[in-house]
């Protein structure tokens, strides 16, 4: 409760303007550099085994390839992609994995001789997308168990943790497709999927939700996205209520591309009466309202009182934008926190999150080698691993609920890992954004 009410202060502060914002709020500086700063941790160093450099006094252990077998007798799917990390029972960690598969990515797919047909919990048979869990000791981060949770939809891509579970996006707007998924932590065995039909069907990217409010921010991955909230009429039926899509007050279809660094600019937000449409046509209504146009919103995170966007390929060089989105009501804040010069300094972020200590961490999905990037409260940009198996994107980076232990996956390789070191000591606190989660079902 202390760290939500320091979130809320924060919150105020920066709505008296940007100068006290800069001052009070984590990522309060802005970058624009062609060269990357010196990374905190210290340099890269080779790896020996060719698959993630890191700084000294890291190191990384593998959970889990594509195709080793699972404890519900699948095989692990290919394409990982985003992943939560939630406090489990009995001081364990249970990850909770997206895997972005399209229905003819047979080879990735989570079927065996033995066990050849979906189960009749899927979604969609003919699908091979969902969600994997993985329970690992939450001492030593290895793995104990990971079965299937979810099955039969298309092209997982990334999600967020909430006060309910993981939540899953279909990036995808086949027929029947185009939804977020609530995925419980405690499933051991395929369950039947909760679809949130009220957060829209689009092609979604990630969810961020406010513990607080049960408000759930949504982003979409599209080079005219919208940026998306769904409010709840009342905060205990989170899943009834009201799909919203970000406007800039008196500006149409304000262009995101075009904002300066540190530029903030007045939001407030328009209903969205077809959240269901039977085309891909949400971003439409959105902006035939004047909704604000995002190129290719992807990772979001929501961190006290403040949702972090990326834009992964806007800017001037198509390199990538982050906005730090405050939402007061009705109304609220955008500001432009950092914007990429130089491919070398930062490719096209993707998935992102928040460490406990205040320190944006960015999965990129560029081209050739692609980084894991640190973006400290300064603003600066530093590279914190590279992957040396493949120019594979990183995705789902996330952190243990105690900071010890970041984990994120390599998507064409189809590895997890989890990477240990002299990350910043939090005193046994918690991120405010992975939760432990009761077995509860919801009503969606």
């Amino acid at each position: 409760m202390t760290t939500r009410r320091f979130g809320t202060l924060r919150r105020r502060s920066f709505l008296r303007g940007t100068a006290i914002a800069a001052a009070g709020l984590p990522f309060g500086f802005v970058y624009s550099r062609r060269a990357q700063a010196a990374s905190p941790y210290g340099d890269l160093v080779p790896d020996p085994n060719g698959i993630i450099d890191l700084p000294a006094g890291f190191s990384y252990q593998i959970i889990e390839t594509k195709d080793d077998p699972m404890d519900d007798g699948y095989k692990v799917p290919g394409k990982p992609d985003g992943m939560g990390a939630f406090a489990g029972p009995n001081g364990t960690v249970i990850l909770m994995r997206n895997h972005e598969l399209s229905p003819d990515d047979f080879s990735s797919s989570p079927y065996t001789a033995e066990q050849p047909d979906p189960p009749g919990e899927a979604y969609d048979p003919q699908a091979l997308g969902g969600v994997s869990r993985v329970v690992l000791d939450g001492e030593t981060f290895e793995r104990i168990s990971s079965n299937l949770v979810l099955v039969g939809t298309t092209r997982n891509c990334a999600g967020g943790v909430s006060p309910w579970g993981w939540l899953t996006c279909e990036e995808n707007v086949d027929d029947g497709h185009g939804y977020v998924f609530v995925c419980p932590t405690d499933a051991e065995t395929v369950v039947d999927p909760q679809r949130v039909v009220g957060y829209g069907r689009c092609n979604h990217e990630a969810a961020a939700v406010d513990p607080a409010t049960n408000v759930c921010y949504l982003t979409e991955d599209r080079g005219n996205s919208c940026v998306y909230r769904f409010v709840p009429t009342v905060k205990d039926e989170p899943f009834e209520g009201q799909l919203q899509a970000l406007k800039v007050i008196d500006q149409d279809v304000f262009s995101t591309n075009n904002m300066q660094l540190n530029e903030v600019v007045a939001i407030e937000w328009v209903d969205i009466d077809e959240p269901d449409p039977a085309d891909d046509t949400l971003r439409g209504e959105a902006q035939d309202k004047g909704g604000a146009v995002f190129i290719r919103g992807e990772g979001i995170w929501f961190f006290e009182g403040s949702v972090y966007i990326c834009s992964t390929s806007g800017g001037p060089v198509a390199a990538g934008q982050i906005f730090r989105l405050v939402d007061d009501g009705d109304t609220g804040t955008l500001e432009l926190i950092a914007m990429s010069t130089d491919h070398n300094v930062l490719d096209k972020p993707d998935n992102i999150t928040v460490a406990p200590w205040d320190e944006l961490f960015i999965a990129e999905d560029g081209d050739g080698d692609n980084f894991l990037r640190g973006l400290t409260a300064d603003g600066e940009v530093y590279p914190f691993a590279r992957n040396a198996v493949s120019d594979s994107e990183f995705a789902g980076v996330c952190f243990s609920p105690d900071g010890k232990a970041m984990f994120v996956n390599i998507q064409s390789d189809g590895l997890t890992l989890a990477i240990t070191g002299p990350f910043p000591d939090i005193d046994g606190g918690t991120d405010t954004d992975t939760v432990s989660v009761p077995a509860r079902k919801w009503t969606i």
